[in-house]
């Protein structure tokens, strides 16, 4: 894959971290009415440059009935942003098909940058997002019923918001995990030909493999999934999906996993793509009622 090697090398360049918790002060920025759409770019819900987030509301919008995506982008946990190349258009399709919802489209702090931000700063960043997003559920004019989804990096942080936090402030409705890994010390074990190494995963997990797996927190209360997953894909191998939903049928949580021969990972044809939402979108009809 073209940015593997870009993920090894900011994994390896950065051997110390400095992380610091500044007080943050909400933006102040007006919404219009629920009766009319909204769309707030690079809203912050921290106070780092990269604790931002996209805001798309629908016109007729209520605390009642207005369903909300919370979207989380890939790359590794060292590059990617909301509105990349890649990305971006996964975002237009989804404000397509559900054109009802609500969208939060969310940036992260990168682990490939100085400070170097070892986990669980990025799992952190999810959860003040979620956060900051329930606490302003009434100016946003939006409902409880959440869903969290994402590719890849993102596709993890998704099932370990989802699965870890369950308990919390909002129990998502469902989970849509694009290829994402759910179990971080498997990936070093056994990790693909593309994936960054063992090396590399050991220091962006800074000793939390187990505590950062998603896999780890399935019981009966996890909310629904479906994983959409190419066997082809060499960087998170399919048997990450395998033995995540595995489990979740074990414990009797409804869940769906979708396999595209001849797939990689983050390069979906356009086929399989269209395809792929037509069965998120089915799987959300279902679950999020």
């Amino acid at each position: 894959m073209k940015r593997i090697l870009l993920y090894t090398l900011c994994l390896s360049l950065f051997l110390t971290a400095c992380d610091k918790d500044d007080a943050f002060k909400p933006d102040d920025k007006s919404v219009p009415p629920p009766s009319t759409a909204y769309t707030g770019i690079d809203e912050s819900y921290g106070a780092d440059p990269l604790q931002k987030m996209d805001i798309y509301l629908p016109a007729g919008r209520s605390r009642a009935t207005t369903k909300v995506m919370i979207l989380i982008h890939g790359g590794a946990w060292v590059i990617g942003d909301k509105a990349d190349e890649d990305f971006a258009p996964v975002v237009d399709s989804l404000r397509r098909r559900l054109p009802d919802w609500a969208i939060f489209n969310l940036n992260y702090r990168l682990a490939g940058g100085f400070p170097f931000n070892f986990f669980p700063t990025q799992e952190n960043d999810i959860k003040a997002a979620i956060t900051y997003i329930y606490n302003q559920r009434t100016r946003f004019s939006i409902s409880d019923k959440w869903v969290l989804g994402g590719a890849s990096a993102g596709g993890h942080l998704a099932l370990l918001q989802g699965y870890k936090n369950s308990g919390g402030l909002i129990k998502p409705r469902a989970i849509v995990n694009y290829f994402g890994p759910s179990d971080m010390q498997d990936m070093e074990d056994h990790p693909g030909a593309e994936s960054p190494g063992k090396q590399a995963l050991q220091l962006l997990c800074n000793g939390t493999e187990q505590a950062s797996s998603p896999i780890n927190y399935i019981d009966a209360q996890t909310p629904p999934t479906i994983t959409l997953q190419g066997l082809d894909d060499q960087l998170v191998l399919p048997a990450q999906q395998e033995a995540l939903h595995a489990k979740l049928q074990a414990n009797g949580v409804p869940q769906k996993l979708e396999k595209y021969p001849g797939e990689g990972h983050d390069d979906f044809s356009a086929a399989t793509m269209s395809k792929s939402f037509d069965q998120v979108q089915e799987f959300l009809n279902q679950h999020v009622k």
